[in-house]
């Protein structure tokens, strides 16, 4: 990864080219772009690797190629402004990020093992449910026992009870001796604002501010408010309107804050927590520039060497998912790696399967939460990211993302701003339309497979035990792959009731060459909808009805090439009807049997584009799951 201060030899001299392999390489692109769309280089736009280039949700362009054309000046070292490679200048580079862990339970006692537990196998952080988010406030004590408190950061998650669990913790910490009080760091998670639009209960605003000021006196290094941009994550925003919306928060504090305090003490109240996905560069861009965000907020109020406020990651329980869950363990991995290098000061891991009931795998709490800790303590104790603060810095694409991305959340900001502010801009249902808009654009690319999340839209394990019940009840939570895993508890109803899932026999035409890869499509995409292929090998025209009453299925699906569909398919949709088979679908386009007649015409086509959220409903609807 080229460091943008020290270039390579390979630099031209003055006045050259910077990158003088780039024509060679835009000629090759050019080269393979006309094979693949069949047309002339010349018929190719005068700069073709436009082409490839991907459009995110917030309207960025990711090129295919950075190169030192893309070179943009070095930013300044970690803690000091615009804090892009870190607010932190001397963070204890064997230690790296904190590893957090959720804890929670009505039993204080049970959950102070549990915390003493973590702590003695690596959890250097503790994030505590209280209230009716786990311990009683009055137990907080009895929970946080024999923690060494100037070593491991606590941060509450008490809702309506965050006033009387900051008491108690003040309690316990005014009982407990250190050589250093500042070294003792809490976060009170007081989140009045970001709670109100996700319709969780809180704790009000001014509540919020006396605990800010009573904060400000502490000898600890105490901090009231969490800016929680999850909420907005997980009601489907983009990674811009994520920030710009957490931003737009933490200035609405700001000016309730300043009513009593001044400003370097409100900015030092304020701490942040947004959510990392497994899209590691998105992630890596996406804390880096939180962090320029908050410093220009800072800069414009007066106060530049206070803009460093520290960030929570947590990975996204938007990208969890209920079927084949073992795969969050690869979803979490990546978005570990991608806070850790945005350069996260505190990191918790979700349970790989956070998206279900307890229990419902079989799997034991101890070891969900092991494998949620020990993906962080790979990352830091093997892999040693942690040995290096802002590891991105310089890279072309990072470095470009992470500007990019702050210009656009910069203009979510102003656009909440110029409606009034962040409760105006809730109250009026700005924020919300925004953000349900860009879910609109997510749901339809993961309907249309654009989008892939693995065991759900793509590589389905039809042989997953049934979901309970409790599974099925909706969430809060904008999860990608919602709408096929409602086909998949259509699919297990349907099982329930009849002992076996919703069968389509697949038609398989000409030679294994000719329909393998319909085929696999086909089978692929029918189970993401929790349908069952029969496949009974390569078929004749002759043999398909005698394979068609052998399967019983209401559905069939032709597969094969244009070629043979030219040929055969005709024929093979009258056997197929004449066999009794309700509906006859063909894998591909309608373009390859323009020329039958109505009567030999399927009853529709299963291409690549398709919606297929809407299509597999629609099957299913007619096999009566």
């Amino acid at each position: 990864m080229p460091i943008a201060s020290e270039p390579g030899p390979d630099v031209a001299p003055t006045g050259a080219d910077p990158v003088p392999q780039f024509a060679a390489w835009r000629k090759g692109v050019a080269g393979v772009l006309a094979k693949v769309r069949r047309v002339e280089i010349a018929d190719l736009p005068a700069e073709p690797e436009h082409l490839l280039a991907e459009t995110t949700y917030d309207g960025l362009t990711i090129a295919p190629l950075y190169t030192r054309k893309d070179e943009l000046p070095e930013q300044p070292l970690p803690g000091t402004y615009p804090f892009v490679r870190g607010g932190d200048a001397t963070r204890d580079v064997h230690r790296g990020w904190y590893v957090s862990a959720h804890f929670g339970g009505d039993d204080a006692a049970a959950v102070n093992r549990e915390i003493l537990a973590g702590l003695g196998s690596g959890i250097s952080a503790v994030w505590l449910g209280v209230g009716d988010r786990g311990v009683p406030a009055a137990e907080l004590p009895t929970a946080l026992s024999g923690l060494l408190f100037d070593l491991a950061p606590v941060t509450l998650d008490a809702g309506t009870a965050t006033v009387e669990a900051a008491a108690q913790l003040y309690t316990a910490l005014d009982s407990y001796e250190t050589a250093s009080r500042k070294d003792i760091h809490v976060s009170l998670g007081a989140a009045p604002l970001t709670s109100r639009f996700a319709g969780t209960a809180d704790i009000e605003l001014a509540e919020t501010v006396t605990l800010a000021g009573a904060a400000v006196a502490r000898a600890e290094t105490v901090r009231a408010i969490t800016v929680d941009g999850t909420v907005f994550h997980n009601a489907g925003a983009s990674d811009a309107q994520e920030l710009g919306a957490a931003v737009a928060a933490g200035l609405a504090y700001l000016r309730a804050l300043t009513e009593g305090l001044d400003i370097a003490d409100a900015l030092e109240q304020l701490s942040f927590r947004f959510a990392a996905t497994d899209d590691q560069f998105a992630t890596i861009a996406k804390f880096r520039a939180a962090r320029q965000l908050w410093a220009r907020v800072a800069h414009v109020c007066g106060a530049p060497d206070f803009g460093g406020a520290p960030q929570h990651a947590v990975t996204s329980a938007a990208m969890m998912t209920q079927r084949d869950p073992w795969v969050n363990l690869l979803r979490t991995t990546l978005a570990a790696f991608g806070a850790g290098v945005g350069g996260a000061d505190t990191v918790t891991v979700l349970p790989f399967d956070a998206a279900l009931p307890a229990g419902e795998l079989g799997v034991s709490k101890s070891f969900a939460d092991r494998m949620a800790r020990n993906t962080q303590l790979l990352l830091l104790e093997e892999s040693h990211l942690g040995f290096v603060q802002d590891p991105g810095a310089g890279s072309w694409y990072v470095e470009d993302l992470t500007g990019a991305l702050a210009a656009k959340a910069w203009e979510f900001m102003q656009e909440i701003e110029a409606a009034g502010g962040y409760l105006a801009a809730l109250d009026s249902g700005l924020i919300a339309e925004r953000i349900a808009a860009t879910k609109a654009a997510r749901d339809t690319d993961v309907a249309h497979r654009k989008t892939s999340v693995t065991g759900v839209n793509e590589f389905p394990n039809l042989a997953e035990p049934p979901l309970s019940e409790a599974a099925r009840q909706a969430d809060q939570v904008a999860r990608y792959g919602a709408t096929f895993e409602a086909l998949r508890n259509r699919s297990d109803a349907y099982l329930a009731a009849h002992g076996a899932r919703p069968k389509a026999l697949l038609v398989p035409l000409g030679s294994v060459a000719e329909h393998n890869v319909r085929v696999t499509f086909i089978a692929n995409l029918l189970a993401s909808g929790g349908i069952e292929s029969v496949n009974p090998g390569p078929l004749t025209v002759d043999g398909i009805a005698a394979a068609a009453t052998e399967a019983g299925a209401p559905i069939a699906v032709l597969c094969g090439s244009d070629k043979r569909y030219g040929a055969e398919a005709g024929a093979a949709v009258q056997q197929l009807r004449a066999a009794g088979v309700e509906t006859v679908l063909l894998a591909g386009a309608a373009k390859a049997i323009a020329e039958v007649d109505d009567a030999q015409r399927p009853d529709g086509f299963l291409a690549a584009k398709i919606d297929a959220v809407a299509a597999l409903s629609g099957l299913l609807e007619k096999v009566g799951a």
